[in-house]
């Protein structure tokens, strides 16, 4: 219902109707409707804020969802990487050990990506912890599956080449000792018979008759023939695959520097050249310029039983014949 207004007048002592004008009349609709408008506003942003848009629910549930789903994808990366370095370890401690090869480096394997931020990019992003640790165990898991992938490819050509370093590590005896009798001091400390004192012996000696026929213990190349002070006559060869062998004290060459020579074929005869005190051959091996104990290297040439045997002799602590 319309509301009246009246204004009292004095002279007649009554009340007179006002008839608001049209200009009063469109004021008043325009301050209710602002002021409704005001109101409306007001509840809007009030119910926005306690109860957020339709789109702001959604977002939120969308980032939840992401969240998640980061969360999953970190906890399946840490699941990967713990797979890939059961597979490193065996490469390491297996297949590289089957073919004498040398372990992938640590430095390598968990070398990190130098050089400037690479993820500062992700630094403004919802969640940028979350998502750079995430990304920087996908890139760890790339690098050492590429790390991998090549190292596989050096042991599959390892694997076609096993077959040749077969042939080529020495793996029998350098002369004929099938009894054990003509082994005569090993690897390690001995007392030198010349000066009586503890000294290292960095090969095996197998005392024989002079002329005894001397055997290339694997395949390989005639890399050095000729005297040698202290070790008189000597003969290098070399194996490939980082081994090389040496005889010394021959009584005579029966071989020729450069030629190719196989496993079991004679190369000398035993004598008592340079330092020493009777006939025997002084036998080493050198593995990546290395001397190693020559008594690993007779798995072809031994029972299990000879071996025992053999280590036991090769053990003793008596004098040396250079």
């Amino acid at each position: 219902m319309r509301k009246v207004y009246y204004i009292y007048n004095p002279r007649t002592q009554t009340y007179d109707r006002i008839y608001p004008t049209v200009r009063q009349r469109a004021m008043s609709i325009l301050r209710r409707l602002f002021v409704g408008m005001g109101l409306g506003a007001a509840s809007f942003l009030i119910l926005l804020f306690i109860f957020g848009s339709p789109s702001e629910k959604e977002l939120q549930i969308e980032n939840s969802r992401l969240q998640a789903q980061y969360n999953v994808l970190s906890r399946q990366l840490d699941e990967a990487l713990g797979v890939l370095q059961d597979i490193q370890q065996r490469d390491d401690n297996l297949y590289r050990v089957l073919f004498q090869a040398d372990p992938v480096p640590s430095a390598i394997r968990n070398a990190g990506y130098g050089g400037t931020n690479r993820y500062e990019y992700l630094m403004s992003m919802a969640n940028s912890e979350l998502v750079i640790h995430t990304t920087q165990k996908m890139d760890l898991l790339q690098k050492q599956l590429y790390i991998q992938s090549r190292s596989f490819d050096d042991v599959v050509e390892m694997s076609k080449n096993h077959e040749e370093m077969l042939r080529c590590i020495p793996a029998i005896q350098p002369i004929s000792n099938k009894d054990l009798r003509q082994t005569a001091s090993g690897f390690g400390m001995r007392i030198d018979p010349i000066y009586g004192a503890p000294k290292f012996h960095s090969g095996m000696d197998f005392a024989a008759h002079p002329g005894t026929e001397i055997y290339a213990t694997g395949d390989g190349t005639i890399v050095k023939m000729g005297w040698q002070t202290g070790y008189g006559n000597t003969i290098v060869i070399d194996h490939g695959f980082g081994y090389q062998t040496m005889y010394a004290h021959l009584q005579d060459f029966r071989t020729r520097p450069g030629k190719k020579v196989v496993r079991g074929e004679v190369i000398g005869g035993v004598g008592s050249t340079g330092k020493s005190t009777g006939p025997h051959l002084h036998y080493e091996v050198h593995y990546r310029g290395e001397v190693v104990n020559p008594v690993n290297y007779y798995f072809m040439d031994l029972s299990a039983e000879d071996y025992e045997k053999m280590i036991q002799i090769a053990a003793n602590h008596g004098k040396v014949f250079d």
